[in-house]
C-alpha cells in the first residue's frame, strides 16, 4: 500500500493525540477523560507518513523532536508559520492537516489550496463566517479540496440513528431537541484557554459547531436561520463562584485574583486534577498532553484565570435553528454542569427517536445512557442499546481516521459521514449566528453570514 505524505500545522494536544501519534505509529499515551483522549491504539503508519511539522512555538517543536530521539525515531523537519511555502517546496506533502487554534485555520487552508495541496482541518473549519467565505472561494479556485473532521458523525450511536432516519423509521424529520451539558471540570478548562475570547472564535463556534453539524447531518436538510440567547453565568469577573476577600472598612468586599487562583475557588480542585490549569502564582509553566511545553501560548507569568476580565464570551446558550426542508432544532448548552453529555430527541411524521448519552462527575455512565428509543407514531416502542467502543470520543476518532487515511468505507459513503467544506461552513455560520444573535437580539440567516 502506498503511503501519503502529510504535514501537520499546529502541534496542539488534539494534533498530537488524534493525528501525529496515530500516523507515526506512536501508540499509547495519557488517558484524559476531560479532554476526550483515551490511549491512542490505532497505527496508521502503513498508509500515512508525517513529513513536516508547522508551529509558532519552537520550544514545543524541539520538545517533540526530543521525544522522537529518545524513542529512537528520526526527527521531523520543523517550520514556523511564515515558512509555510518553503515547507511545501521542501517537504512536498500530499496534504496538510490543520490542528492549530481556530483563528489560525484560515491562513493555513487558503495557503495550501493556493498551492494545490489537499487539506484536512480540525473542526471548526475556521473561526468566523467571513473566514468560511474565504475558504470556500479559495477552494473554488483550486484543484485541491477541504475535508473537515466533524467526528461526532462517526459515533456508533449516531450512525445507528442516521440509519434509522434514512430507513424511514420516523418518516420525514420535523423537529429536533438537543440539550447539551459540559461538566464543571471540562467546562471550566475552556476558560483557562484561548477559547474564552471572541477574537479566537469563542465557544459558540468552537464547541457548538460540533452539535450544529451533527444535527444538520442527521436531519439531512440545509440550515437556513438561527436565533438565540446567551449569557456569561458561571465564569468571568461577575461569577457567583468567584472567591471574595473579607469585607473592608466600608463594609464592601471584592474579588481577589491578583495572585492567581485562590485555593477557595470551587473549580480549582477539578482543574488541577485534570492537569489543564497551571498555578500561575508559583510561576509554573503549563504543559499539555505528553508533557510538551506550552510556553508561548500560555506563559507562566500571564496565567489565565476563569474569573478574568478578559473573558468576553457566553457560557450558556439557547437557540432555535430553521432548516430548508421545514425541520427545526431547539438547542441548549451550558459549560458548568453536574454531568457531561446530552439528551437528543428527533420527531418525525411517523414517530420519534430519543437518546441519552452522559456520565456523572464520577465518570460512570448515567442510567440508560447510549440506549436509543424508537417510538413509531402508531406502533410499539422499542429500544436498542449501543455499546460505545474504546478509543477517543467513544470510538469516533479511530473510525474517522480510517476514513481519512486508509479509505472511505461503504458505510461512510452510505451515511455521508465525511464532512465537506460547505458543511463545515454551515456549522461555523450557525455558531457565529448564535453569538451574534445574543449580542444583537435578532435572527441571522446562513445566507447573510456566508454571502
Amino acid at each position: 500500500m502506498s503511503t501519503k505524505r502529510y504535514a501537520v500545522c499546529g502541534l496542539s494536544n488534539r494534533g498530537l493525540a488524534a493525528f501525529v501519534h496515530p500516523l507515526m505509529g506512536l501508540t499509547g499515551g495519557r488517558a484524559d477523560g476531560v479532554l476526550g483522549y483515551g490511549g491512542v491504539s490505532d497505527d496508521l503508519s502503513g498508509s500515512a507518513q508525517v513529513v513536516a511539522l508547522v508551529d509558532s512555538d519552537p520550544r514545543r517543536l524541539d520538545g517533540f523532536n526530543a521525544q522522537l530521539r529518545a524513542a529512537g525515531a528520526a526527527e521531523l523537519p520543523r517550520y514556523s508559520p511564515d515558512a509555510f511555502d518553503r515547507m511545501i517546496d521542501e517537504a512536498a506533502p500530499d496534504a496538510v492537516i490543520v490542528t492549530s487554534p481556530d483563528s489560525t485555520h484560515e491562513a493555513y487552508i487558503v495557503a495550501a489550496l493556493a498551492r494545490g495541496v489537499e487539506v484536512i482541518t480540525e473542526k471548526p473549519m475556521v473561526s468566523s463566517a467571513a473566514a468560511a467565505r474565504s475558504v470556500l472561494a479559495a477552494e473554488r479556485d483550486s484543484a485541491a479540496g477541504v475535508r473537515v473532521t466533524h467526528n461526532l458523525r462517526y459515533a456508533r450511536t449516531h450512525r445507528e440513528i442516521k440509519r434509522m432516519i434514512l430507513g424511514g423509521a420516523i418518516g420525514a424529520v420535523t423537529r429536533v431537541t438537543l440539550d447539551y451539558h459540559v461538566d464543571v471540570r471540562h467546562g471550566a478548562s475552556y476558560f483557562t484557554r484561548w477559547n474564552r475570547q471572541r477574537a479566537h472564535g469563542g465557544l459558540a463556534v468552537h464547541k457548538c459547531c460540533h452539535h450544529f453539524d451533527l444535527v444538520t447531518w442527521l436531519v439531512g436538510q440545509e440550515p437556513v436561520e438561527i436565533f438565540g440567547y446567551g449569557a456569561l453565568n458561571y465564569y468571568g469577573p461577575r461569577s457567583p463562584h468567584r472567591p471574595r476577600v473579607p469585607a473592608g472598612p466600608d463594609g464592601g468586599g471584592g474579588a481577589d485574583a491578583s495572585a492567581g487562583p485562590p485555593t477557595a475557588d470551587p473549580y480549582l480542585p477539578g482543574l488541577r486534577a485534570t492537569g489543564v490549569v497551571a498555578d500561575g502564582a508559583g510561576g509554573q509553566a503549563r504543559t499539555g498532553l505528553f508533557g510538551l511545553p506550552y510556553a508561548e501560548q500560555y506563559p507562566a507569568d500571564r496565567p489565565m484565570y476563569i474569573y478574568d476580565d478578559a473573558i468576553d464570551i457566553e457560557d450558556t446558550y439557547s437557540a432555535v435553528v430553521a432548516y430548508a426542508g421545514g425541520a427545526s432544532l431547539g438547542y441548549s448548552i451550558d459549560f458548568s454542569s453536574t454531568w457531561e453529555g446530552y439528551r437528543l430527541g428527533i420527531s418525525g411524521t411517523h414517530g420519534s427517536i430519543e437518546m441519552l448519552h452522559g456520565r456523572g462527575l464520577d465518570g460512570e455512565p448515567l442510567p440508560g445512557s447510549d440506549t436509543i428509543a424508537l417510538a413509531p407514531l402508531f406502533g410499539e416502542r422499542s429500544t436498542v442499546h449501543v455499546d460505545a467502543p474504546s478509543g477517543e470520543h467513544a470510538g469516533a476518532d479511530p473510525e474517522m481516521r480510517r476514513d481519512l487515511f486508509v479509505g472511505q468505507s461503504a458505510e461512510s459513503r452510505e451515511l455521508g459521514l465525511a464532512a465537506s467544506s460547505l458543511e463545515g461552513a454551515w456549522a461555523v455560520a450557525l455558531g457565529e449566528g448564535l453569538w451574534r444573535s445574543c449580542v444583537e437580539h435578532r435572527p441571522f440567516t446562513v445566507a447573510e453570514l456566508l454571502g
